[in-house]
C-alpha cells in the first residue's frame, strides 16, 4: 500500500479496555491529516467502531468483532458454537488472556508456515478481560460506509458470527477461503479490500464536492 503513495499507520492499542484502546487510537489518529480509513482486525473492530473521529470515511473489519450499541465484544464472540480447534482462554492471574503456544498455530493461523505460527505465538500480546466485557457506544458503522472481509476457515471467530455481522452492519462484503490471520497468510484480498474502500471514500469526495 505504501508503495502506491498511501499513508499507512499501524496504531498501538494497549487491549487493557476498549476505553483505553479507543483513547490510543484516537492519539495515533492525531498524528495524521486527511481523510482516515480505518482497518480493524478480530478485537479491532469494536475499537475502531468506537472511533467518533470526524475525518474517518470508511471502515474496513477483517474477520473482526463489531459489537452493536449496548453489547459487548465477548457477546457477539460466544454467539456461535467454537470451533473444535479453538482453545478455551482462561485469565491468568492478573486477568490476562493469552493463546496457549501449543494451539497457536492450528487455531489461530493454520495457513502460516510452522516458523512464522511460531514467531506470532512469541510475540502475541494479550488482552485483558476487561477489554471485552466492557459495553459499546453507538458504533460508527451504523453512519459510515463499511467493508467486511469473512474468512471462512477461521477458527477463532465462527464465520457464521462474521456473516451475521457483516450483514447487520449493511457493510459490502466478500467471502474469501482464509484463516483468521488473512493479513498475514492471505494479504491478497485485505489489500483489495482496503483498496475498494479508499476508491469507494475518494469517488464520494469527489462526487460531493462536484454538488457542492
Amino acid at each position: 500500500m505504501q508503495s502506491r503513495g498511501l499513508k499507512t499507520l499501524a496504531a498501538p492499542i494497549p487491549l487493557s479496555s476498549l476505553s483505553d484502546d479507543v483513547a490510543a487510537l484516537e492519539r495515533a489518529l492525531e498524528r495524521t491529516d486527511g481523510p482516515l480509513v480505518l482497518v480493524a482486525h478480530a478485537y479491532a473492530g469494536a475499537v475502531i467502531g468506537a472511533c467518533t473521529n470526524e475525518r474517518v470515511r470508511s471502515l474496513v473489519f477483517i474477520s473482526a468483532l463489531s459489537p452493536d450499541e449496548g453489547e459487548t465484544v465477548a457477546d457477539v464472540f460466544y454467539r456461535d458454537k467454537p470451533s473444535p480447534e479453538a482453545p478455551k482462554l482462561t485469565p491468568d492471574n492478573h486477568g490476562l488472556l493469552w493463546m496457549p503456544d501449543d494451539r497457536f498455530g492450528a487455531a489461530w493461523c493454520q495457513h502460516a508456515r510452522p516458523e512464522q505460527a511460531a514467531l506470532l505465538a512469541a510475540i502475541q500480546g494479550p488482552i485483558a478481560v476487561a477489554a471485552i466485557q466492557e459495553k459499546v457506544p453507538k458504533p460508527a458503522w451504523k453512519e459510515k460506509p463499511s467493508w467486511y472481509l469473512v474468512a471462512e476457515e477461521d477458527r477463532m471467530i465462527n464465520p457464521a458470527t462474521q456473516l451475521f455481522l457483516a450483514r447487520r452492519m449493511g457493510a459490502q462484503v466478500r467471502s474469501e477461503k482464509v484463516d483468521h490471520a488473512s493479513p498475514i497468510t492471505a494479504p491478497g484480498p485485505v489489500i483489495g479490500m482496503i483498496h475498494e474502500a479508499i476508491a469507494s471514500s475518494v469517488a464520494r469526495q469527489s462526487g460531493t464536492q462536484q454538488h457542492g
